[in-house]
C-alpha cells in the first residue's frame, strides 16, 4: 500500500461528478462537519457508552465518547502526517496532511452504528436470532419465510462496526445514492475489520454486512488495500487501512481511561485508587512531579482530571512513535495486533492493570448489569413484534406497528432478507429513552394524555 494511493477525497456515490471546491474547507473536514451536524450523531447523545444514562452524576455516552476519541484521533493523525514528511520528503506536497482531518473524521463516527444499551444491545441482537424467536428464520428450517445463508451470517454475528459503515453508506429510502457521500478514506478508515462476517468467527467482529460488499470492495481496490486470500465461498477480506490503526488506538485509550475517571466519579473507585491507576503510567521521578503540579490539598477531582489528561498525552506519543516506528509492516499489511498491545513497557503494564480492574470493578458492577438485562429484554421484545409485523403485515397488529415507522425504513421491501435488514436499522438506530418509551407503550405501562 502507498500513502498516494490511500489518501483520496473521492466520494461515494459521487464517482467521476466531483468539482474542485469553492471554500477554504477540504473534504475531509466536509466529513467531519457532516457527520457532526447528522441526527444519527445527535441520537448518541441518548444512547449508552458503559454506565446507565446520568442520574445526578453525568458520565460518559456515546456522543461524548466519540467527540473525546476523535479530539485524541486528530492529534494522533497530525502528529504521524509530521513524522512521515520528516522521514519521506516526497510527501510533502500529497494530501498526506491531511491524516488529522480523515483520522478525526473517522472517530467521530465509529460508533454511530452502536444498537442502544451499549455492547448489551449488540448481543441481544446476535441472541435473538441464534438462539431465540428468530431461529424460526434459520436458513436450514423448512417452510416459508427463511433468510439467505450470507444475511444470517451477518445477523447472528451483529456488530456495531458492520452497522456504522452501512449507516454511512445504504441509500435508505428517500436518500441520495452514497447514503453520507463519505470519502473513500473516512469511509475505509472506520472499518475496523475489513472482512466480511464468514470470516468473524465467535468473536462477532466484522467490517460489513453483504448489501454492502460491493460498496467496501470497490473502495479498498480503489485505495489499494491489499486484498488477503482466503479460502473458497469463505468471504472477503482485506489488510486494514493504515489509519485504522490511529483510530483504533484513539478508541482504546479514551475508553479505557476515561472508564476509569467516570468509575471514580461514580464511587466505585476511590481518589487513592484512581490516582495510583493513572500515575502507574509514569516513572517516579515523573509521578513525583505530576504530585507536586497537584497536591494532596487540592480538590480531588481536578487532580484526576490532569492525572488523566497527562495518561492520554502519554498514550498518544507512545502510539504515534508506534505507528512511525511500524510504518513498513503496516503498509505492507503484516502489522500484527493494535498499536496499544506495543505500548513500552511501563505503558503496557499499567494499561494493564486498569484493564484489569475495569473488567473486575467497572463493568459487572450492579448499574452495568442492570443495563444489560433490561438492553436484552427491551431489544427481544421489539425484534420480536417487528419481524413478526414484517413477515404478516396484513395483521391488525401488524398495521399498526408498522405505521409508526418512518418510512425510510425498507420495512415493506420485496425480499425477507431486506425487511429484516430494516428491522435492524430501525432498532439499532434508536436511542435508549426512544427504545424503553416504545416498550413501555407496547406493554401497556405508557399512555398518552388524553
Amino acid at each position: 500500500m502507498n500513502w498516494k494511493q490511500l489518501i483520496s477525497s473521492q466520494r461515494l456515490g459521487k464517482e467521476g461528478s466531483q468539482s474542485p471546491l469553492a471554500e477554504r474547507r477540504t473534504e475531509f473536514q466536509r466529513d467531519f462537519d457532516r457527520l457532526i451536524f447528522s441526527a444519527a450523531f445527535r441520537r448518541m447523545q441518548n444512547k449508552t457508552q458503559v454506565f446507565p444514562l446520568p442520574g445526578s452524576v453525568f458520565v460518559h455516552n456515546r456522543l461524548t465518547h466519540s467527540l473525546e476519541v476523535s479530539s485524541v484521533g486528530r492529534s494522533l493523525g497530525a502528529d504521524v502526517a509530521c513524522e512521515l514528511v520528516v522521514r519521506h520528503p516526497e510527501l510533502a506536497e500529497t494530501e498526506i496532511h491531511a491524516i488529522g482531518a480523515i483520522v478525526s473524521a473517522a472517530c467521530l463516527a465509529h460508533d454511530m452504528g452502536n444498537p442502544p444499551f451499549g455492547h448489551s444491545g449488540e448481543r441481544a441482537i446476535r441472541s435473538y436470532f441464534a438462539e431465540g424467536k428468530g431461529l424460526l428464520l434459520h436458513p436450514d428450517e423448512e417452510g416459508e419465510n427463511k433468510l439467505r445463508r450470507d444475511t444470517w451470517q451477518d445477523i447472528t454475528h451483529f456488530d456495531g462496526n458492520a452497522n456504522t459503515f452501512r449507516l454511512l453508506t445504504h441509500r435508505f429510502n428517500g436518500r441520495r445514492k452514497g447514503g453520507f457521500v463519505m470519502t473513500y478514506s473516512t469511509l475505509a478508515a472506520i472499518a475496523k475489520y475489513p472482512y466480511s462476517s464468514q470470516l468473524a468467527g465467535r468473536k462477532s467482529k466484522f467490517g460489513f454486512f453483504a448489501p454492502e460488499e460491493e460498496d467496501f470492495c470497490r473502495i479498498a481496490d480503489t485505495l489499494g488495500m491489499l486484498r488477503l486470500p482466503s479460502e473458497a465461498g469463505s468471504g472477503v477480506r482485506y489488510a486494514r487501512h493504515p489509519l485504522v490503526y490511529l483510530v483504533e488506538a484513539a478508541d482504546d485509550i479514551c475508553y479505557e481511561i476515561m472508564d476509569i475517571e467516570d468509575a471514580y466519579k461514580l464511587r466505585l473507585l476511590s481518589i487513592d485508587e484512581t490516582a495510583d491507576l493513572l500515575l502507574a503510567f509514569f516513572t517516579p521521578e515523573q509521578q513525583k512531579a505530576l504530585r507536586e503540579a497537584y497536591p494532596t490539598d487540592t480538590d480531588p477531582g481536578d487532580r484526576i482530571v490532569y492525572f488523566r489528561s497527562c495518561v492520554i498525552n502519554a498514550l498518544e506519543q507512545a502510539c504515534v512513535r508506534i505507528f512511525v516506528d511500524h510504518e513498513a509492516e503496516i503498509l505492507a499489511g503484516t502489522f500484527s495486533g493494535s498499536l496499544i498491545e506495543h505500548l513500552p513497557p511501563l505503558l503496557h503494564q499499567a494499561y494493564t492493570r486498569c484493564e484489569e480492574v475495569a473488567r473486575g470493578r467497572i463493568y459487572c458492577s450492579k448499574d452495568v448489569l442492570d443495563v444489560d438485562l433490561a438492553g436484552y429484554r427491551i431489544i427481544y421484545t421489539l425484534l420480536e413484534l417487528m419481524t413478526e409485523a414484517v413477515l404478516s403485515p396484513d395483521k391488525a397488529y401488524s398495521r399498526l406497528l408498522l405505521g409508526q415507522v418512518s418510512n425510510q425504513y425498507q420495512l415493506k421491501a420485496d425480499t425477507l432478507d431486506e425487511r429484516i435488514m430494516a428491522v435492524l436499522d430501525y432498532i439499532s438506530g434508536m436511542t435508549d429513552v426512544y427504545a424503553l418509551d416504545l416498550y413501555r407503550k407496547i406493554n401497556g405501562h405508557s399512555l398518552p394524555m388524553v
